[in-house]
């Protein structure tokens, strides 16, 4: 003999939003059911909102966190990135050990001219089998005020990892990486190409 068990709350919820949305057999044919109708669940109750404090006159502000709160930080989303390349040859490119084998500058260019400079740099560095090469983008200017919506501060340091992600770079790039500060830090990134076939 089998024991019926008892619903938990959560499944009695959902058994009773699917009884409430079907029809009975008996009511579809124009039979009299004797069976009772479904009992309407009760309203669940309203979470708590978090109380916020009151402000006093001489209480400090809380600081905000450096940068863009529109957007992750680069450095956040490339390291969310997975590890492509080899791990030993990774710790290498981190610290600084590996040399790049081309740089190329972006400094100062505009939208317009950067991207086909940094796709002919990387095609043509493929072509000739280089493995890393550095891609310069500077950090960007500091304003004075950005007024009362944020703006990104450098922009081409924020376009680069997505042109290296898209066609016709994406194929050819095995990883991307920040800098080490001996090759620019935050204002450039490694390029690790993947071995023409």
């Amino acid at each position: 003999m089998t024991r019926k068990r008892k619903l938990r709350p959560e499944e009695a919820e959902l058994w009773g939003q699917v009884a409430r949305s079907t029809t009975p057999l008996d009511r579809a044919r124009g039979l009299d059911s004797t069976r009772p109708a479904p009992k309407k669940p009760e309203p669940a109750p309203k979470e708590a909102k978090p109380r916020i404090e009151p402000f006093r006159v001489g209480q400090n502000a809380r600081a905000t966190p450096a940068g863009n709160a529109l957007a992750p930080s680069i450095s956040a989303s490339l390291a969310a990135d997975p590890l492509a390349m080899d791990k030993k040859a990774f710790t290498r490119l981190k610290r600084g050990k590996l040399k790049p084998e081309a740089r190329i500058d972006l400094h100062g260019m505009t939208l317009e001219r950067a991207h086909p400079a940094l796709v002919g740099f990387v095609q043509r560095a493929s072509a000739r089998d280089m493995r890393l090469v550095l891609v310069i983008t500077g950090k960007g200017k500091t304003r004075p005020d950005d007024g009362p919506i944020p703006q990104r501060r450098g922009v081409l340091r924020h376009q680069v990892p997505q042109w290296l992600r898209m066609a016709p770079l994406g194929p050819l790039v095995l990883q991307i990486s920040e800098a080490h500060i001996r090759h620019g830090g935050g204002g450039a990134f490694y390029v690790y190409l993947r071995r023409r076939r």
